[in-house]
């Protein structure tokens, strides 16, 4: 009878169990911090679910972006860290050992911070909200847009995978892009941090516009406003 081994061919491991490969690295690591889901949403909030549509929007990732729904969803993100201008996951496969994967992002280009400051500094309102947790529908636009926005395009992002898969992105990178998402419905700040933004200056810009149009509609000279503002006490962020 004929045989698959008769030709050295080999049938494809299938994926570790990720919840024995986590209780095995919790008894090493008890710190560790895995991305677990709530529900089959990959994301609840509008941060994370941004995050996910522009990366699923660039005909570069498209074909290979879905490919860690699956894995994301199952628990294979074993612990996952965001910092500034990255982050770095260990995602469960087929290996003994989880994968290790460096996702790299740059900096928020300056001169774009600038002009998107100057644009958010005539939505007053929409950055009270944005601060108390909401999103406005009036920053909707202004985020997202592709080329003057602040996420990132496929150019400022670069990763890496210990796995042996050959292929531009993985199943296992693309997870624990999927599982930065997820990151962000837990703390939106975290997005700032990934971009090396300084959300306070943001917040400060805010509270100098709207203290410049209080005292401008009271008849009174502005001068300098604010020279320093405790934004965690006016915003608790």
């Amino acid at each position: 009878m004929w045989n698959y081994y008769d030709y050295g061919y080999k049938p494809r491991k299938k994926p570790k169990d990720p919840a024995a490969q986590l209780a095995k690295l919790r008894k090493k690591n008890p710190d560790i911090k895995p991305v677990i889901l709530e529900g089959k949403k990959l994301a609840r909030t509008w941060w994370g679910m941004a995050w996910n549509k522009n990366l699923e929007s660039y005909a570069d990732y498209e074909s290979r972006i879905v490919r860690g729904r699956s894995y994301v969803r199952s628990g294979a993100v074993l612990d996952l860290s965001v910092g500034s201008g990255g982050a770095h996951a260990l995602v469960s496969g087929s290996a003994s050992k989880p994968y290790e994967i460096t996702v790299k992002i740059e900096p928020l280009p300056k001169k774009k911070w600038d002009a998107l400051m100057k644009k958010c500094s005539h939505k007053i309102a929409s950055l009270e909200d944005l601060a108390s947790g909401k999103f406005p529908e009036e920053l909707m636009e202004l985020f997202m847009d592709k080329g003057g926005g602040l996420f990132p395009s496929p150019k400022e992002i670069s990763f890496s995978c210990s796995c042996p898969d050959w292929a531009y992105m993985c199943k296992h990178v693309a997870a624990a892009l999927y599982g930065i998402g997820a990151r962000f419905d837990d703390d939106p700040m975290l997005f700032f941090t990934l971009r090396d933004i300084d959300f306070t200056e943001l917040l400060k810009k805010t509270v100098e516009e709207k203290m410049k149009s209080m005292l401008k509609n009271a008849g009174k000279a502005t001068g300098r406003v604010i020279k320093d503002v405790d934004t965690h006490e006016l915003f608790g962020v």
